[in-house]
């Protein structure tokens, strides 16, 4: 039984991964042809192409990496092998929290309606400052990512360790350190990211609560675009931070190796951290208009040619 829900749980988080790629291809030859159609890359196009572009790797080397564990078992937990595939796939989870990141403080910076002077400071040079900070984004996610070529396999090796020498005061203590560090390196990964995502989030929050305040003093029951703005882009938000966290939290558990290759506790880690990308991308592309046409026209265009042919 244990066996067959294994298997359910990874045809649906092979199911996710392609409609993450189909989702993500999506946004990036939106936001491509965007860019070439005006000349001007704006720093939403930039930040969706760099954002699209790390999770159709992330997806990639997912399912690469889970292929190779099922079918190439021996091969795939050789030291070197089994490094290199944890390490690029913490880089590219780390690349990807990074760039939604920057999608929340864009969203931040352009919808809330502050009027410090700082704030308005931040609006003018968005554009010409952002591709610096994507770039800066990428080299310090691949920097956090190399110590767990350090240690994830001392941890592989120690849950590995037959039962027989699990009971010593030495492995014990083995096990206890090699788990704190990799926690501690899952966080310093993680920490400065979604600080970006709650305050962005918090002040989202506050300006919305203040234009609705000024609404109903104005007598207003109406939405207004400025309103409509705010709620899309929190819900954007949101959804990311509420996504990202059960994510987490599942490739801690990965990564710590806490359950027996192809358990039900693996499988279903596998279908949230399949999930999280695949779900974001759905929810950029399910709020903006500018997503939407493309599968649409897609759609159209079969259903033209079907027609066609069968005429």
């Amino acid at each position: 039984m244990s066996d067959l829900f294994s298997v359910i749980c990874l045809i649906i988080a092979i199911i996710e991964s392609m409609m993450g790629l189909l989702g993500n291809a999506t946004i990036l030859a939106v936001s491509s042809t965007s860019c070439i159609r005006s000349k001007i890359s704006s720093s939403y196009d930039m930040i969706m192409i760099f954002l699209s572009l790390s999770r159709l790797f992330l997806q990639s080397w997912m399912m690469l990496d889970f292929f190779l564990s099922l079918f190439c078992e021996a091969s795939y937990y050789e030291e070197n092998l089994y490094v290199t595939f944890k390490t690029v796939f913490v880089f590219l989870n780390y690349s990807s929290l990074w760039f939604a990141a920057w999608l929340s403080v864009f969203y931040c910076i352009k919808v809330a309606s502050f009027t410090q002077s700082f704030f308005i400071w931040l609006k003018q040079p968005l554009s010409s400052f952002m591709p610096w900070m994507l770039i800066t984004s990428s080299l310090f996610s691949f920097v956090i990512s190399l110590p767990f070529s350090w240690d994830i396999y001392d941890v592989h090796n120690n849950l590995t360790t037959p039962l027989t020498m699990r009971n010593s005061s030495e492995w014990r203590g083995k096990m206890k350190t090699s788990l704190l560090i990799l926690i501690l390196l899952c966080n310093a990964g993680i920490a400065l990211p979604l600080i970006m995502f709650v305050v962005s989030t918090i002040l989202l929050i506050k300006s919305l609560w203040r234009h609705a305040r000024q609404m109903q003093n104005n007598a207003t029951g109406f939405r207004d675009p400025s309103q409509e703005a705010h709620i899309g882009a929190i819900k954007s938000v949101f959804s990311f931070l509420i996504l990202y966290i059960t994510n987490f939290i599942a490739l801690v558990l990965i990564l710590s190796d806490a359950f027996l290759p192809f358990s039900i506790g693996e499988a279903i880690c596998i279908v949230v951290m399949a999930a999280c990308p695949a779900g974001h991308s759905m929810v950029l592309i399910w709020s903006n208009p500018k997503f939407r046409e493309m599968p649409a026209r897609i759609l159209q265009h079969i259903n033209c040619h079907v027609r066609t042919r069968s005429m």
